[in-house]
């Protein structure tokens, strides 16, 4: 006898209490299996795929794509219980009440209850279901499925060539009309700026008819008013603070509002540091490898430093009144993405060389481009290093990962005029910053890892006395 359980959006770990449906896997009617992903999620942390515990066939969906759920909200049901349903089920009897859902369910759920993170069980190919013949099966009356939410107006007139579902995100907010776009990509995939030039070209059509028509008035003709101004733009814009732009808003208005920063600066002669990676890069052949990145021996020389000044490696328990000096140093680093502003973080930096640091900043950038992060690869950092030099700056105050308790900037590297060996000379020039929580340490001890850090970036064979 087919039973309908509810499948509740489950808590995917890190503190976080909601997300928001980016795209939905299955459709009313499909038979899923158990473990099997059934929509994606964006969190405040990453982009997630959902399996649900149940195998059966899905009887409705709770939430259109856009929406934002808090977790414990209803996702979707699942009949199971027949034999058409068990795609991946099994028969046993159950025991008890599910988590998830409103009766004896042990039968036909995997039992996991975090998910969110893949499950290792293989997904099974959807199957479509004919109504009726789900319609036919007894469902247990106890909880009644509300009607399941229209499928989108694009879904129902044909496919759409887009795979990103942040441009599909971006086109949704904007009401840009999908199946009206020409993909500029490769067999006409439609990329994020073909929705945004067709915003543009909406925003100044909707411009253009808000214009009060202009009056010609001859110059000087007696009585002449000046001709009404033309409307600048469209009404203004309210953008939610939700997502990871909602996350990194109060990760930093935190900061600002708990920790007591300062910040020190110093400028630095890069060249022998850059000379040096040219050496190691060259050393290693045209076939030696991935080339040593500047901001893996930025990372390295940071381990090094924090290894000398560990009050920098620290977090501050405000309610016991202690500094807690970190044991191990997790590193972060600023990257940019479609998705905002993230800082992924590469662990035991203390026990990595170059190479290894430099391996594993490459591997978490490509999971930030393609918006694979997971939650445990966002979080847990000890120490940031910024390098905003990539966006043509030379200089910051930056803001504390909160709740670390110092961050490096670094200015972009560019050839300026220079003391060198009593003469003046163009060489490699950068601008470090450090800003630090001054409850950790004083400005001596931010002096003197800063200090390092330049002695570092300007001789690099510092660095020998600590490998």
């Amino acid at each position: 006898m087919a039973q309908v359980l509810e499948f509740k959006l489950p808590d995917l770990g890190e503190g976080l209490t909601e997300a928001e449906i980016v795209r939905w896997l299955v459709e009313v009617g499909d038979v899923v299996a158990i473990d099997q992903p059934v929509v994606e999620v964006e969190t405040a942390k990453a982009m997630v795929e959902v399996p649900c515990p149940y195998g059966g066939v899905v009887t409705a969906r709770y939430g259109e794509e856009g929406t934002e759920l808090p977790v414990g909200a209803p996702l979707l049901t699942v009949a199971v219980g027949s034999s058409e349903s068990g795609a991946g089920a099994e028969t046993r009897p159950g025991t008890g009440p599910s988590a998830n859902g409103s009766g004896p369910a042990e039968a036909e759920s995997s039992g996991n209850v975090l998910v969110g993170y893949g499950t290792g069980a293989p997904a099974a190919r959807r199957r479509r279901v004919r109504p009726e013949s789900v319609a036919a099966r007894p469902v247990a009356p106890e909880r009644k499925p509300e009607p399941a939410p229209a499928v989108a107006v694009e879904e129902a007139r044909g496919p759409v060539a887009v795979v990103s579902p942040l441009v599909r995100k971006l086109a949704r907010q904007h009401e840009v009309d999908l199946l009206q776009l020409t993909g500029s990509g490769r067999d006409g995939l439609i990329l994020r700026a073909d929705v945004e030039a067709a915003i543009k070209a909406a925003t100044e059509r909707t411009a253009a008819a808000a214009a009060p028509a202009v009056v010609p008035v001859a110059v000087g003709a007696p009585g002449a008013a000046p001709a009404p101004r033309a409307a600048i733009g469209t009404a203004d814009e309210r953008i939610p603070l939700r997502g990871v732009r909602g996350a990194v808003a109060d990760k930093l208005s935190r900061s600002r509002h708990e920790i007591p920063d300062a910040t020190c600066w110093v400028d630095a002669d890069a060249t022998e540091l850059m000379a040096a990676r040219a050496a190691m890069n060259a050393a290693g052949g045209p076939s030696g490898g991935p080339k040593v990145s500047v901001l893996a021996l930025l990372a390295r020389i940071c381990t090094a430093a924090l290894a000398k000044f560990p009050e920098l490696n620290s977090t501050v328990d405000p309610a016991a009144r202690e500094i807690v000096r970190l044991r191990d140093i997790h590193l972060g680093f600023a990257a940019q993405t479609e998705r905002g502003l993230v800082v992924p973080v590469v662990r035991d930096a203390q026990s990595r060389n170059v190479e290894s640091i430099g391996a594993e900043i490459a591997r978490l950038t490509e999971s930030a481009r393609t918006g694979k992060l997971t939650p445990a690869e966002l979080t847990g950092g000890t120490f940031t290093l910024n390098n905003y030099g990539v966006f043509g700056v030379d200089g910051s105050t930056p803001i504390i990962n909160h709740p670390e308790a110092a961050m490096l900037g670094v200015g972009r590297i560019m050839p300026k005029p220079w003391v060198h060996g009593g003469e003046l000379a163009v060489r490699q020039v950068v601008q470090l910053s450090l800003t630090f929580d001054h409850r950790v340490c004083d400005g001596g001890t931010a002096g003197g890892f800063l200090r390092y850090v330049a002695d570092c970036v300007e001789q690099p064979a510092v660095l020998l006395r600590t490998l």
